[in-house]
């Protein structure tokens, strides 16, 4: 009988896992379109739109102070729910964070977007799983939504689920969400895909042999990710700290934003604004590294520390992925690897050593470059995990 439950109950959470997966795919389908159309529009106006980042930045603080209460946590609302210390997610951050990230984005504030998909998924599932009569549905659920709001967007529903699982507590699997978080995450890919939202992709020309020269290279490189990633969890923090010294949050994100205009244009008229996505496009682009410049991911580091801190929304995902990916091309070079590969090494390593996760950025680079190169990805990735310094971008992680 017990073991009849058991099957019962697993094959119940996947088959509620289809549903949202649906609905999470096709809000993040809505989000994800919207928001390319925004960066297109933002990056044919930068001059007419960037000096206006300051006074986007008020109406987004303004906002949530208005109406969010405690949802400008964000992310640290959704880990104190899944570690039970808060008791639910308000339906309202939905519209909140959905039209803060576009604001943010139209006026060229460096943030990501995967933080506003994992949001809404996690407010939307955990609202259903608090209405089911099964044990710690709301928490097992919170975790399915966060793969869906992830895979729906990304569209790498291997590494969504993966990532779910691993990112509220490091070094633990959150194994009771398996089956729902798996279904869910392939339903709002594939439901996102429908819907139009494009996956980036990149396959690799040709798979590295390990043998024990590029063992070597592939640690090193590891090395340098996992340090980076490990900064950037640790720089984001202490800016927060920096910029919480300006009480009034209005006050704070128009003094930053005007800075942060300043500098937007005058580093190569908008370079350096919004997901970051040129360049990770100049990364693969076959031109070499012609089409990145040496500083490229130290000055996108900088200003999406700077953009968040400052109290903008968005994520950091994406702009990690460039980061990582502009960092792989200058170091492809001095490491003797393909420039490609070592690009595609940095877009999961340093996501995974800024994140404290291991398995969800080897199938990010499995998903989004091809499995033949999974043995470079595993030795990179995990040794990124090793030397990260146990940091976490996510403040509400814990660690065992």
């Amino acid at each position: 009988m017990r073991i009849g439950e058991t099957y019962r109950t697993i094959a119940i959470l996947a088959l509620i896992g289809i549903p949202i997966g649906i609905a999470v795919g096709a809000i993040d389908a809505l989000f994800g379109r919207v928001l390319l159309a925004i960066t297109a529009f933002r990056d044919a106006h930068p001059r007419q739109l960037i000096p206006f980042l300051a006074l986007a930045g008020v109406a987004i603080a303004w906002a949530y102070r208005r109406f969010g209460k405690n949802t400008g946590r964000g992310m640290g609302l959704v880990f104190d729910v899944g570690h039970g210390t808060e008791p639910e997610i308000p339906l309202r951050l939905v519209p909140l964070i959905m039209g803060g990230t576009w604001i943010t984005h139209l006026f060229g504030g460096s943030a990501g977007r995967e933080g506003v998909a994992v949001q809404i998924g996690a407010t939307l599932a955990h609202g259903v799983g608090r209405k089911l009569p099964l044990r710690d549905a709301g928490n097992t659920f919170l975790v399915c939504g966060m793969a869906a709001g992830f895979a729906g967007l990304f569209r790498t529903p291997l590494a969504a689920c993966i990532f779910a699982l691993e990112v509220l507590v490091a070094g633990r699997l959150e194994y009771r969400a398996l089956s729902c978080a798996l279904t869910a995450s392939f339903a709002a890919s594939m439901t996102s895909g429908a819907l139009g939202l494009e996956k980036f992709e990149v396959p690799l020309a040709e798979a590295l042999a390990i043998t024990p020269a590029s063992l070597v290279q592939l640690c090193l490189a590891g090395i340098v990710f996992g340090l980076v990633g490990g900064a950037f969890a640790w720089c984001l923090a202490a800016a927060k700290r920096q910029a919480a010294r300006i009480g009034n949050p209005l006050v704070r994100i128009a003094v930053i934003g005007v800075a942060l205009s300043v500098a937007l244009l005058a580093l190569w008229q908008g370079r350096y604004a919004g997901l970051g996505t040129n360049l990770i496009s100049a990364s693969f682009s076959g031109e070499g590294a012609g089409g990145i410049f040496v500083w490229d991911w130290a000055l996108k580091f900088a200003l999406t520390v700077t953009t968040l801190a400052a109290g903008y929304q968005g994520g950091e995902v994406t702009p990690l992925f460039s980061i990582g990916a502009s960092l792989g091309v200058v170091l492809a070079g001095a490491l003797g690897l393909p420039l490609e590969l070592t690009a595609a090494l940095g877009y999961a390593a340093v996501f995974g050593g800024a994140t404290n996760t291991m398995l969800a950025p080897i199938l990010i680079g499995g998903e989004v470059f091809g499995f033949e190169n999974l043995p470079a990805f595993f030795v990179v990735c995990a040794v990124g995990y090793l030397v990260n310094g146990n940091r976490s971008i996510y403040t509400g992680q814990t660690r065992i």
